[in-house]
């Protein structure tokens, strides 16, 4: 499996390229912003873009998706049903947020309504990249319809904004409530071996052992 990073937007959001080195199949993981740099590298690579995932409806992680959908049409474009009403606000996100709206052209924020979405996935779907399959679980509190991707062959899970390296997701925007992110952590995120690596929607990967043993927020 090829993981490759792109730090994108203010927010320092990590939009990831997922690729099964076997096929060539690719998936988008939360594409941030419009970033001729992300598509180069699917097209050089001659990798097949089968799937753009959205981890949730921030606009960081979705201010992309219009893009990269443009550049590769035929790629599914999928979220949890319960962040569809966030995901369809994007152009009225950065107002929410408090900027004004004369500083959103400079920061990148000044969006016209994002692509429809294909599907809808659910808690316990499995995303099939190539050989790669990414188990989706439905993790809400930080946002109501969050999730993680976990490749169990790979001993790896994506997690979005749910957990961070010493940290876990805000939860003081609308929509987001502590004790459920709390119980999603540790019910779908720790309940995977120590082993598995953490690639953050923000930050530097991490592990669940690591987490598990030294994050404040959880011991």
């Amino acid at each position: 499996m090829i993981v490759e990073t792109f730090v994108q937007t203010p927010f320092a959001q990590n939009t990831r390229i997922v690729v099964c080195e076997e096929t060539g199949e690719a998936l988008c993981i939360d594409p941030g912003e419009e970033s001729p740099e992300t598509a180069d590298f699917i097209l050089k690579n001659g990798y097949n873009l089968r799937a753009i995932c959205l981890t949730h409806g921030h606009l960081d992680h979705i201010g992309g998706a219009a893009f990269i959908k443009s550049k590769f049409p035929a790629a599914e474009l999928l979220i949890h049903e319960s962040d569809a009403p966030l995901y369809r606000m994007l152009p009225q996100q950065p107002l929410m947020l408090g900027f004004a709206p004369h500083q959103l052209k400079a920061l990148g924020f000044d969006y016209s309504q994002p692509p429809e979405i294909t599907r809808y996935v659910v808690d316990g779907d499995i995303l099939t990249i190539g050989n790669l399959s990414f188990r989706v679980s439905h993790c809400p509190g930080h946002t109501p319809g969050h999730i993680t991707l976990t490749e169990d062959n790979e001993r790896v899970t994506f997690t979005g904004d749910c957990l961070f390296l010493g940290s876990i997701g805000r939860t003081d925007l609308p929509g987001g409530s502590y004790p459920q992110l709390l119980a999603s952590i540790r019910e779908k995120i720790l309940s995977l071996d120590d082993d598995f690596v953490v690639k953050c929607g923000h930050g530097p990967d991490t592990t669940i052992g690591r987490e598990r043993k030294a994050n404040p927020f959880l011991s």
